[in-house]
């Protein structure tokens, strides 16, 4: 294989890895928003700490639903 074809494909490639990364973080943020919808909260006034609280909490909740099943 030529090299050049293997700076297309490396390109490519990072390429690819960049849109799963921005797909991941669009639906991270879809998530927290909807999750902050739901629960009616007012997230400008979250500190770091109650956003960990609080992601640890949807977080056991969702395992133990999971586990229930």
């Amino acid at each position: 294989m030529s090299q050049s074809n293997l700076e297309k494909q490396e390109a490519k490639l990072k390429q690819l890895n960049q849109k799963i990364k921005d797909e991941k973080n669009k639906i991270e943020q879809n998530l927290g928003k909807q999750i902050i919808r739901s629960a009616n909260l007012d997230y400008g006034t979250f500190t770091t700490p109650q956003i960990k609280m609080i992601a640890k909490k949807v977080a056991a909740f969702l395992n133990q639903a999971q586990n229930n099943q």
